[in-house]
């Protein structure tokens, strides 16, 4: 038995990778990052598979998810959007894990940030312009560590993919003009 982590994307069933799709296809329990998951995604699971979605689960109702497939022998799909390596908060879940010696692994998502460059037709990197990317987000209910502030990052002018921070879009745009310039 193990957790298997699967990056759902960035939401367009098709850009799931083929990997996480028949993992999907053949899962008898699924715990799920709730709305983030695109319905489409979700039809991809078996009909008769236990489904949770864990946006009204805390960690430990999560953890209870993983021991009792355990106890069962059964295999749990842990489904995150995106890619669970970038802002997926899937290191408290494994810190659980290890602690319940239940094995587990990752399989990668494609990331908005890629998503992003792809629907948009550019490339993130380009000669003599910049071949560094950053991912990042702002300050919200996780604060950032210190000098990770937007205005350093922006201060060097690589490529700026922020996340989790829609919400703040506005204020982002005004703090990173005077980097960028105004488009």
């Amino acid at each position: 038995m193990k957790v298997i982590f699967v990056g759902s994307g960035p939401g367009n069933p098709d850009l799931l990778t083929l990997r996480g799709a028949r993992i999907l296809a053949r899962c008898s329990v699924c715990v799920y990052a709730g709305s983030l998951i695109n319905p489409e995604v979700l039809d991809m699971i078996p009909d008769v598979a236990e489904k949770h979605d864990s946006s009204k689960l805390n960690l430990d109702e999560i953890t209870n998810i993983f021991a009792d497939a355990a106890r069962r022998d059964i295999d749990v799909v842990r489904l995150h959007s995106g890619d669970p390596s970038i802002f997926g908060a899937i290191r408290e879940q494994m810190a659980r894990l290890d602690a319940l010696n239940i094995d587990y692994e990752v399989v990668p998502g494609v990331s908005s940030f890629q998503a992003t460059a792809a629907a948009l037709k550019i490339e993130l990197t380009a000669p003599e312009v910049t071949q560094t990317i950053i991912l990042t987000r702002t300050a919200g209910r996780t604060p950032m560590p210190e000098g990770q502030d937007l205005e350093r990052l922006a201060d060097i002018h690589a490529t700026l993919c922020v996340f989790l921070s829609v919400d703040k879009i506005h204020d982002v745009a005004v703090r990173l003009q005077k980097f960028y310039g105004p488009h």
